[in-house]
């Protein structure tokens, strides 16, 4: 199987930051999610710019649709890949 990556998007780094602290209490995840800032394009402020947690998922054992219930108490969802 391939490597599988989750890609949550939340609206700011508040946010981000809570579902990435924790993300470890829900889910079995094998390393720590990294926090990446999107800057929405076109956009300079700061503000304008969505936050990504990256879950590293190598053996696909996180249920998708898991985390797509629990990023939405954020306001965020997946990204399919």
């Amino acid at each position: 199987m391939d490597d599988v990556r989750h890609v949550l998007v939340l609206p700011d780094r508040d946010a981000a930051e809570e579902v990435a602290e924790t993300l470890g209490d829900h889910f079995a995840v094998p390393d720590e999610p990294r926090l990446v800032r999107d800057a929405l394009a076109g956009e300079d402020d700061a503000e304008d710019a969505q936050w990504l947690v990256v879950v590293e998922d190598p053996e696909g054992l996180l249920d998708a649709g898991a985390l797509d219930e629990y990023v939405a108490g954020w306001d965020g969802w997946r990204e399919a890949h």
